[in-house]
Order: C-alpha cells, then structure tokens, then sequence
C-alpha cells in the first residue's frame, strides 16, 4: 500500500514537470581478438566504412589492439578535416659552411662567438662533440645561417619539448617552473576541459634558466672551485648548461686562456636530481593565491627544508600558479588524484547561490504503461519489475535530494522525462529537446538508452551521470559511470587480504563464469588450494574437506552468481567450524545471489562473511527523516539513498562550479549516506568511479570495515 502511494506521489509530481516530447561519430579502442569485420558488425556498418573513415588504417591487418577507430554512428563515412592554416618555419638550415681546424686553448665559446652561432648549431654538423670535448687538430664544418629577424629571436627563446610515458601537465609544468595557465596559453590546442596529455605529444615550452643567457639575472648561481683536470665540457656536463653559457657568466675564463685549477666561478644551482620528474617518482601540487609557505607545509605534511630541497625555485618566492614537486610517500597522508594534490573542499559550505544549475533526468518510469487506477495492477508491476522499481526509487530519493539543496539557498532548473525504456523514444525526446544550456543529465538506465544520450550529449558538452552502470561497449568521454568496475572492487578487496594474511589456508571455488576472479585471487596467493567444483554447480565434498586445515584458520573464496550453489557451500562451511577448524567465507564478485532467499543470514554471520561492495546501509538520521516525512512514513530503500547521494553529489558539485568536468579535477572522494563517489578521468572512455566499501557480516548484522583502523 505505501509502495502504491510513494508511486502515486511520484507520478504527480512527474506529470508537473515531465517535458513531452549530433553528434555523427563516436571513437572505439580496438580491444584484443577484435578484427575490422567483428568492429562494422558491432556498429553495424560496413568495413569499408571504417577504413575510409580512418585514413591511417589501410588493410584490415592494421587492426591491431589499443588502436583508437572513429566510427561513424550514422553509417555515413566521417569525411576528413581539413586542417587549420598552420604558420610553419623553416628548418634552422644553413645556407653554407666554412671549415676550421682547432687550435691549443680554443673553446666552444669562443667558436661560437667568432662565428656567431649557438653552441647546438655546431654540435648538430659535428656529431662527434656531443659525446667528446673539443680537441687540438679537430676539423670542424662551421655552419653559415641567414640573419635572423627579430621574431625569429624570440623565437630561439623556446623549445619543443616531446611528452614522456607518466608525466603530466604538473609535472612538466614544475619541470619548466612555468604554471598550468602559461602552457595552455604555449600551446593553445591543448584542451580546456581535459588535462590530457598523450604520449609523444609535441609541447612549446621556454628553454630551461641556464640554457641561455636570456634569464641570468633571476637564475640561481653558486660559487665553485675549479678542481685538477676540470674541463669546461666535463663541467657543463655536471650542471645540465652548455659550456658557452659557463663561459658568458664568467668572462674570465677566456682572459686566463681557459679553465683553470682553483679558480673560482659562478654556476648555476644544480638541478634536483633524485629521479625523473614524472607520476611514478612524485605527486605534485599546484600553489593557490594568499597561499604561505607555513600553511603549505601544514597542509602538505612536509618540513620547510624538504619543501625547499626538492623546490629550489621557490627561493625566489612563493607565487600562485607555481607547481611544486612532493615526495611520493606522501600520498598515503593526502587526497591524491593524477598525481595532483587535492585541497580539501567542504561542498556544503562552498555552495555558491549565484549558480543556477539546469539538471535534466531521464529515467523508465514506463507511464505508458501504468494504470494509476487499477491499485493491485500497479503494485503487482512494482514488484515485479526490477526497472520501476528502481526507477522510483531512484526518483523518490532525488525529490529529497533537490528538496535539502533548495534549503541550502540554491535554485535548480530540473527537467524530468520518461525514456519508457526505448531507444526511440529517447531519440524523439532529443530531437525536440535543446541541451544547450543543461549542466547535467542523470539517466538512463539501460546501456543502449545510455549510449544513444551519451552521443547526443557530447556534442552539446553535457556531461551524463549513468546510475547503475559502471562501463560501456562505447567510449563516451562525457560519461559520469556512478558504479564501480568489477576490477576495482576486487583490487580493492584482495589487497586488502593481502595486509591481514598471515599464514591462513586458502581455498578457491570458483565457477566457470568467474574465471577472471580466479585467476586474480590465484595470482595475489599463489600457494591457495583450488576446489573441484562439478557440472559448475556443486562440491565435491569429499575432495573439498580434505583441502580444509585444523592448524591453520580457513580463508574460503566463493565466486559464483548461482544462489543455490551459495547457499550450499555456505551450509557445508558451517558445519565444518568447530573447536579445532576455523572458517572464513569471501568473494570478490558478490552479487545478488548472496542475497537471495535461499541463503541463510546466520550461516554468513558465523562465517564472518566478507566481500566488496558499491554501497553500504544508510545510517544518516537526518535523510531517512527528510524521506519519511516527504513520502508519508515510508523508509527509503537502497534504490531511494543512491537516488538521493547521486543527486546530491552532482547538485554540490554544480553548486561549487557550475562545470561537472572542472569540479571532477579538484574534487576527490565525496561521500554521503550509502554511497561515495571518487571519480576518475580516463580521459577517452570516461569518468570512472572508483571509490568503494568492504563489508563485513557480524552478529546478523552488516557492518563496513574501516581501513584506516587496520
């Protein structure tokens, strides 16, 4: 009865904001065992399609995994861009060459001088110097170059800089001491709205101080005595900085006829050698204004002179903008996401009411085919059918949702429209629908409804928010999938194994379906027993008992999604603690046969039953009251909380800044109350959540594991 009345409030509420009712490609990353004919298949499209769509690809044999296709979603071939009129120089070519025999005491330098060329121009036609210093009796081809304008002056001031595997725009930024800002403004192709950098990726960055004698006057020097044998190549070497440029700051050197012993020059600091500046050897974080160097090494957990050792720039002042290098053991004490540091948020108290975010859902609530009149029919379909209820649920929980962020002084435009769980329909709706303007859609549920909003979204630059999906067949860089990967889960789950395992017996049954989780928990406890399971349905018993272990504590991994085979294994791992055997049960794939009738509560709460999961019970007093009195004494379900957290973690975040995808940078785990989001850009296919729980059965009752107690 109150399920009929929340699905009559509902439908009320809906039809008073119910609205009635291109993108033309989209990219697919060729996965292992893909051929182009499987691919045209798939899209529904003919292979010829896809290879005069792709240029680059020219026989099916190119058709090689992690090889990124477009795909034309109309069928029609996605004809070539032109290319924007590009302003391009030409090669620094010589318009001739001189020869020069070297004599006794002569430099780089002064070669360089007398001929006036750079010190890489002559290395460049003459290999030989860049692995052996200058010698007497060398021959050398001596470059000749038209003048240059002074354009092209400003130009030698920069260089091009060829992106390596595990850097960022952080850490090159911090690599160049230049901020985020002034690379976007070097390189105005790279995108606003994405932190992407692919490998290989050509960047125009300002040579580094010491390269030239344009920044002398800021750079950081030190003194240093000239020690026997010391050589201006050896010592150029040593410091990271041509010898031209040792010779420019110290005039000196070619007054006395070269490098002397126990001469005392100025060089450069030398620059921070502990490790390539990349993801894998720190973390990076980019300084905010009215920041100080105190509260820095407050926030950060990091000594004054550590900050400093690994930031030598920051002698010359701390600025806005400036990215700084950090230790990676750091990350264990901060919100790291990309390598960057997150500066903690309070959402609630950074709502900003001058934002007025337009939210749009699109849910089957399937209104064409409910009878508000006919009472039994409807609560028989809400029982029955997983999607409304689910729908309903979601919705219900979102209405509560948008009620808590009005109290919060924040005005939100919402549009509500039933997709009825049809491709069609969704296109219709679209078709009629402007998404201009629209900051968020939350919806649909199904993955081809969900692909068909996704594309339409994209070339508007919506971002969608799936509500129960966790990944798509489809790469959708505009997709916000709200549910964790299977992988994350188990990664989660088996490291966390890994901390407490002592010296426990470990058993794996698992079915053929679950093969990955097999290997997987094989791979992280190799010495793990496997059991024989038959028909991919049962035990066999007595094989298995004699796996099981009197000195040791059982560790037992059940992956399967087969609740009479649960409930089975359950029963017998019951029966088998006594005094002299301890057993645990696990999974890494738990699923809805774990909670299926047939399964007894008791037998998993003495088994001390463990598994991942995407959500947890709600215990947050002040939601389950605002729903209660909302919807007449009904308790939210689990459906009604994930409604709830989505809507509400979206609507914070639109609060904060009115862009989803700008938020998703400087926003790391956020957390209400059954669900916690920690969204993570993979740049082509998404933005993937990764934030999950591990729950515990104990004493009947479920309850999550803190790791931070551990």
């Amino acid at each position: 009865m109150k399920k009929y009345v929340l699905v009559l409030g509902l439908v009320v509420f809906l039809l008073a904001t119910i609205q009635v009712s291109a993108q033309s490609k989209t990219t697919h990353v060729v996965k292992e065992g893909e051929t182009l004919q499987s691919i045209s298949q798939k899209y529904r499209i003919t292979p010829y399609t896809i290879l005069q769509s792709n240029k680059e690809i020219k026989t099916a044999a190119d058709i090689k995994a992690n090889v990124i296709l477009i795909i034309p979603v109309d069928g029609a071939v996605v004809q070539e861009e032109k290319p924007k009129e590009e302003v391009t120089q030409e090669e620094d070519r010589p318009i001739g060459f001189s020869r020069h025999r070297v004599r006794k005491r002569e430099t780089l330098f002064g070669l360089t001088q007398k001929y006036q060329i750079t010190e890489e121009q002559l290395k460049r036609h003459n290999r030989q110097l860049y692995a052996e210093p200058l010698k007497k009796g060398m021959v050398l081809q001596i470059p000749r170059y038209p003048e240059r304008t002074e354009e092209e002056e400003r130009e030698l001031d920069f260089e091009t800089y060829i992106v390596q595997p595990k850097e960022t725009r952080w850490s090159i930024a911090h690599k160049y001491g230049i901020t985020i800002d002034s690379m976007v403004v070097l390189n105005p192709d790279l995108e606003k709205n994405s932190n992407y950098l692919a490998v290989g990726q050509e960047l125009k960055l300002p040579r580094p101080k010491g390269d030239s004698l344009k920044d002398q006057e800021v750079a950081l020097f030190t003194s240093y005595t000239v020690p026997p044998k010391q050589t201006l190549y050896s010592l150029g070497k040593e410091y990271g900085i041509p010898s031209d440029s040792i010779v420019k700051l110290n005039p000196e050197i070619i007054e006395q006829g070269g490098l002397k012993e126990g001469m005392v020059i100025r060089v450069p600091e030398k620059r921070d050698t502990s490790g390539d500046v990349n993801t894998e050897n720190f973390i990076f974080y980019e300084v905010k204004p009215k920041q100080n160097i105190f509260r820095l090494t407050q926030n950060l957990k990091i000594s004054s002179e550590d900050l400093y050792r690994l930031n030598p720039d920051l002698k010359n002042g701390l600025k806005a903008g400036m990215v700084l290098k950090l230790p990676k053991e750091s990350t264990q004490y901060l919100e790291v996401k990309n390598a960057l540091v997150l500066d903690k948020i309070n959402l609630i108290d950074s709502v900003d009411v001058s934002n007025r975010p337009k939210l749009v859902f699109m849910l089957p609530f399937r209104l064409d085919r409910i009878d508000m009149s006919n009472r039994e029919k409807t609560e028989k379909q809400i029982k029955t059918r997983r999607d409304l209820a689910l729908s309903f649920g979601f919705y219900s929980g979102a209405v509560v949702a948008l009620d808590s962020i009005k109290k919060l002084g924040l005005s939100v435009d919402v549009k509500t429209f039933d997709t009825e769980r049809n491709q069609n329909k969704v296109k219709q709706i679209l078709s009629n629908q402007s998404l201009i303007g629209v900051n968020a859609i939350i919806g649909p549920l199904s993955s081809n409804v969900l692909d068909e909003v996704a594309v339409q979204a994209s070339s508007a630059g919506v971002p969608v928010i799936a509500p129960i999906a966790s990944d798509s067949h489809l790469s959708h860089s505009n997709v916000f999938y709200s549910v964790p990967k299977n992988e994350v889960l188990r990664d989660k789950m088996l490291s966390y194994m890994q901390k407490i395992h002592m010296d426990q017996n470990v058993v794996i049954i698992a079915d053929s379906t679950h093969q990955v989780a097999h290997d997987s928990i094989l791979a992280k406890f190799p010495s793990a027993q496997i059991a024989k399971v038959i028909n991919n349905k049962s035990l066999h018993l007595d094989e298995f008992l004699i796996q099981l272990s009197e000195e040791k504590e059982n560790w037992v991994f059940l992956e399967t999604d087969q609740a009479n085979m649960v409930s089975s294994v359950s029963s017998i791992l019951n029966s088998a603690i006594t005094e002299d055997m301890a057993v645990r049960m696990f999974t890494t794939s738990y699923n809805n046969a774990f909670e299926d009738d047939a399964v007894q509560v008791t037998h998993l709460s003495k088994l001390r039953f463990t598994f991942p999961s995407f959500y947890r019970t709600s215990a947050n007093d002040g939601f389950i009251k605002a729903y209660k009195k909302r919807f007449k004494g009904l308790n939210p379900d689990r459906y009604a909380v994930r409604g709830f957290d989505v809507t509400f973690d979206v609507l914070l975040k639109l609060a904060h800044k009115n862009n989803l995808f700008e938020t998703s940078k400087i926003i790391g785990l956020t957390e209400y109350n059954g669900n916690s989001f920690n969204y993570f850009n993979d740049w082509t296919s998404g933005y993937y959540n990764r934030a999950s729980y591990l729950m515990e059965y104990d004493n009947l009752t479920i309850k999550e594991i803190k790791l931070n107690d551990l």
